[in-house]
């Protein structure tokens, strides 16, 4: 009777532990090195909204824009101040667009080297405009289906920070081209099971 209530207690015990731990997404736009974070730390210094506001939704503008206002006028009540304003800041933005993508935010992430590598390559390919840093880690056939989003990111990639309709055309493609990388399909499947967004 004693054994039949330890393996009771120790099955609540790992179903409590599985239930309740939370699944790490491979996204990085939720780490504090990620895109949006680094776009509203820009915003931040060169006091210019519009770099974090293309990450979210033209519905959720002024939300952002009020948290943009108050942050900005508490950096300027000294270095604790502006430390704890910008991560307000950040944690707003992450979590409105995390929304705007449907996915839960459960917190800004620190840097500590989880994201997917196909992330982290899909990066490096919008900044050489060429898919070599995916070669390799993932079938030739499915690079080639990459070849058109990536020129797609490429060619919003040059926009007027205050055009928000050019920067959220890029956030899109960016994301998309991101998404797909990682093996999401463009319908919002993913090609293989465990990869998460």
């Amino acid at each position: 009777m004693t054994a039949l209530f330890l393996v009771l207690i120790a099955s609540v015990v790992i179903i409590a532990v599985v239930v309740l731990s939370p699944v790490r997404a491979s996204a990085h736009c939720d780490t504090l090195d990620g895109p949006a974070a680094q776009d509203g730390r820009r915003a931040l210094a060169t006091g210019n909204p519009n770099h974090a506001l293309k990450w979210i939704d033209a519905g959720h503008e002024g939300e952002l824009l009020e948290i943009f206002t108050l942050a900005k006028a508490a950096r300027a009540h000294g270095q604790e101040a502006q430390q704890v304003a910008d991560r307000w800041f950040l944690e707003n933005l992450v979590r409105i667009h995390r929304a705007g993508e449907g996915e839960p935010y459960t917190g800004l992430k620190p840097s500590d080297g989880s994201i997917d590598e196909k992330v982290l390559a899909a990066d490096r390919c919008v900044e050489t405009g060429t898919l070599r840093a995916l070669d390799g880690l993932m079938p030739a056939e499915r690079l080639r289906q990459l070849e058109a989003p990536l020129a797609t990111v490429l060619a919003h990639r040059n926009y007027d920070v205050d055009d928000l309709d050019a920067g959220r055309a890029y956030v899109g493609a960016y994301v998309s081209f991101v998404k797909l990388a990682e093996g999401e399909e463009a319908g919002g499947h993913h090609v293989h099971a465990g990869h998460g967004h």
